[in-house]
């Protein structure tokens, strides 16, 4: 049950990305980017959840990198509502 609820999770953040990023090329509103490369990294790190507590659960832990793509995925958020303003 665990391992279809991680599985939700990720799938749920790449569609977010995909659906912001989409906007994006459409509009071109620059905020719509942002979201979406934080939601791709958020994507990317509850893949790495995945990995690391299904695939690999007692070999490898994956917990540093999968704090490393959280905080640089809200960095990007945070750059773009902070210096990239309109």
């Amino acid at each position: 049950m665990v391992g279809v609820i991680y599985g939700l999770c990720a799938l749920t953040a790449l569609l977010c990305a995909f659906l912001l990023l989409q906007a994006y090329a459409k509009q071109r509103y620059r905020l719509l980017l942002w979201s979406g490369l934080c939601f791709s990294g958020l994507a990317v790190n509850n893949l790495l959840l995945v990995i690391d507590k299904l695939v690999f659960p007692s070999a490898v832990d994956l917990s540093l990198w999968r704090t490393a793509t959280a905080l640089i995925a809200m960095m990007v958020l945070l750059y773009g509502l902070i210096w990239d303003a309109e």
